[in-house]
């Protein structure tokens, strides 16, 4: 499962409170995913790979 945060404007400012968010959302369905690939910036959207578990 990939998640996507795209930042707009000012929000680039303010990069460090999407990892944050991306390791909460990971922390919440750690029951259920692993993270893949860690929180990593492409342009203005910072994405995160999940894998499910078996």
């Amino acid at each position: 499962m990939k998640v996507t945060l795209r930042f707009r404007g000012r929000e680039m400012a303010h990069t460090q409170n999407g990892r944050k968010i991306l390791d909460l959302f990971a922390e919440r369905m750690a029951d259920v995913a692993v993270v893949d690939k860690a929180p990593k910036m492409e342009g203005r959207s910072m994405t995160m790979f999940l894998t499910e578990k078996r």
